[in-house]
């Protein structure tokens, strides 16, 4: 079959063809599949978040005890470090729960929105979506500290090189990027495998005397250190408890997996609960022998940021020799490695969640999206954007991310807590009360460092997310409830049969502006809408020209009539709004259809050389009761490059019969 159009072939938008040329072919539905884990490969997949804080978190600790406890802060850092232990074990055994209940990807979202409704999960959101945003900014500038430390002189460029970690991660991302796979494990099992040497080495070189120390006081670049009795004048509670808060980065991403229960092999969650269960144990072993080898050699941070104390560390236990430095450099690029994967982990995560809560009407649609290459693009954008202008706003500054990375963490894992309480309450399996005890307590103390952060830490960045947490909750719930009141309108219950019996009164106005093909075509459908009365009109800001139009209407018009509406102020989109209210008082019993001829250019200069008059219009007569706006469309941009084409063949003679191709693709007038 053939006809006018049948040659027409529709070519890429140019955004469509730069997507190709930077992100590749595009993907097609059935190729969207999810690898599922063997439980070594998940270990090392979804674990890079929570492993790799062992590489700034007693280094936080140390940061708010020095100043203040000067040497006593080595002293200090052990029970503060026993103390979170404590805490890792209680937030493990309710992650182990929750893995086993809820086998759906969503965690502590799952949990708090089986449990306590929808609209008290947007609190587990809320704390998950921060803590994803904050999580790729902290980590990458965390792999950007191990890098500088290696290589002082790349520090002066620190914000520049995590931010382009970012934006790599970010596009990577977007070209479909997996997390899940052995390639993604590499860097966790490499940075267990250097760690734990420097804690074996580092340990038996303390056996035997061998294990150099540093003195923080004639450290060049530390910071400050408190002179005098530390115990006494320095180690006061609320120092302790910002000791303790900063400490409690050590902790985050221990609910990864509970995020991704989806990807374990069956019975999936058995798998993740032995894999979580493993994670945690080398988690509180590395971060304890973290800990001692910071007691024992009295790494120091610095007021820069670099070099940090695992860098430290590393160079007391390796040594100078070749051997040493080796190892050393192999250390700082583990931890490189597996910090900026733990930053890749939020990408995946983050539009996921994104998603979940999507789909339950309190974000917006557009989040539910997939884009060129089956991803969620525009939740990928959006956590790229907001954690470049974090990192611009904190300068990436590990010290200034942590009261608000943590904050967010801790605010799940209570949710998640107080979800898995209320489920046992529920469902009294066996066991019940000793699990809820555990889940509780959980809870509990998770809160509790939640108000350790925001009182603690206020000052020091914590406002900002006691603000913007409240913040975020309310317009998510506001955003559900502007959802729920459109489905109320658009929605159609079960057994009502619609009504589409034909309306009373039909009149049909058509906006005229000129007397061209495209006003030909929107005639044309207006006669075809079999309308009791169809007028067409034109908003009078031209007198000579509205004149003119009256006198080729008049030619032209086949008994339309032709009404003239002044229009002094010169705004159409007023001016269209009255009339049409005016006929629905004129004639409450009919219907109202406006038809707005709108010409379609190329992209480019639809948007720069021609204005978007017709959607305004249509969008505030739509408002009136019992009237409609459609807009007709005519391409002109694909009729130009038509008739281009027609033309060069008649110059070129190729097509003897190019007078009937032309007259065949030009629209009649």
């Amino acid at each position: 079959m053939t006809g006018p159009g049948a040659d027409y072939k529709i070519t890429p938008s140019l955004v469509d063809g730069w997507k190709r040329v930077v992100l590749g072919k595009p993907m097609i539905t059935d190729e969207l599949q999810h690898e599922k884990l063997s439980n070594p490969v998940a270990l090392g997949a979804l674990s890079p978040d929570a492993i790799s804080s062992t590489a700034y978190g007693p280094e936080q600790i140390m940061v708010e005890l020095l100043p203040a406890a000067g040497m006593a802060s080595f002293v200090l850092l052990l029970p503060i470090t026993g103390v979170l232990l404590l805490i890792l074990a209680l937030v493990a055994a309710s992650y182990r729960q929750v893995v086993m209940a809820y086998t759906r990807a969503g965690g502590s979202y799952i949990v708090a929105r089986e449990n306590f409704g929808p609209r008290v999960a947007q609190v587990a959101a809320a704390a998950l979506l921060i803590d994803y945003v904050v999580t790729v900014a902290i980590q990458c500038a965390a792999g950007t500290v191990a890098v500088v430390s290696a290589i002082p002189t790349l520090g002066p460029y620190s914000l520049d090189i995590t931010i382009a970690a970012v934006l790599v991660f970010c596009f990577a991302n977007l070209r479909g990027l997996r997390e899940a796979g052995r390639t993604f494990a590499v860097p966790t099992y490499w940075f267990i495998a250097m760690l734990t040497l420097v804690v074996v080495v580092g340990v038996v070189r303390a056996a035997f005397g061998g294990l150099p120390t540093y003195d923080p006081a004639h450290l060049d670049g530390a910071v400050p250190v408190h002179q005098g009795n530390g115990l006494v004048m320095g180690a006061t509670v609320l120092v302790i408890l910002r000791a303790f808060a900063n400490g409690g980065s050590s902790l985050t991403g221990v609910e990864a997996i509970s995020n991704t229960v989806n990807l374990f092999r069956k019975p999936e969650g058995a798998n993740a609960r032995r894999v979580l269960t493993i994670m945690a144990w080398i988690l509180g072993l590395l971060l304890a022998g973290v800990a001692w080898l910071a007691f024992v050699t009295h790494a120091t941070p610095y007021s820069a940021g670099y070099p940090s104390m695992l860098s430290e560390i590393g160079r007391a236990v390796f040594g100078n020799g070749l051997i040493g430095n080796v190892l050393y450099f192999m250390l700082q690029a583990a931890s490189a490695a597996i910090l900026y994967n733990g930053a890749n982990t939020s990408f995946n995560g983050f539009p996921a969640l994104a998603n979940f809560v999507a789909e339950d009407s309190f974000l917006p649609r557009p989040l539910m999206k997939r884009g060129h290459r089956l991803v969620f693009s525009n939740a990928i954008l959006l956590l790229a954007v907001l954690a470049v202008v974090l990192l611009l706003a904190t300068g990436g500054s590990v010290n200034a991310l942590v009261p608000l990375f943590a904050m967010g963490v801790f605010s799940a894992f209570a949710m998640a807590g107080y979800g898995m309480t209320r489920h046992h309450l529920t469902h009294r399996d066996s066991g019940w009360r000793f699990k809820m005890a555990i889940n509780l307590s959980a809870g509990i103390l998770s809160t509790v460092v939640v108000l350790i952060f925001a009182i603690a830490k206020f000052t020091e960045g914590a406002w900002l997310i006691v603000v913007v947490f409240p913040a975020l909750v309310f317009t998510l719930i506001q955003l559900n409830k502007q959802y729920r009141a459109e489905a109320s309108v658009l929605e159609l219950t079960r057994f009502e049969r619609p009504d589409l019996t034909r309306h009373p009164r039909h009149r049909v106005l058509l906006f005229i502006d000129s007397i061209d093909p495209a006003q030909v075509e929107a005639l044309r459908y207006a006669r075809g809408l079999h309308a009791d009365r169809l007028t067409a009109v034109h908003f009078v800001m031209d007198d000579a020209r509205a004149a003119r139009l009256q006198v080729r209407w008049a030619r032209f018009s086949q008994n339309v009539e032709l009404k003239m509406v002044d229009c002094e102020d010169r705004n159409l989109t007023r001016a269209a709004y009255r009339l049409v209210e005016q006929v629905k008082r004129d004639y409450p019993d009919a219907t109202v259809t406006a038809l707005l001829p709108r010409r379609m250019y190329s992209p480019l200069a639809d948007r720069l050389l021609h204005d978007r008059t017709a959607d305004k219009m249509a969008r505030v007569i739509s408002r009136i009761p019992g009237a409609s706006a459609q807009i007709v469309t005519y391409d002109i941009g694909s009729r130009i490059a038509r008739a281009i084409r027609a033309g060069d063949a008649d110059a070129a003679g190729h097509s003897p019969d190019s007078s009937e191709k032309t007259q065949a693709t030009t629209p009649a007038s």
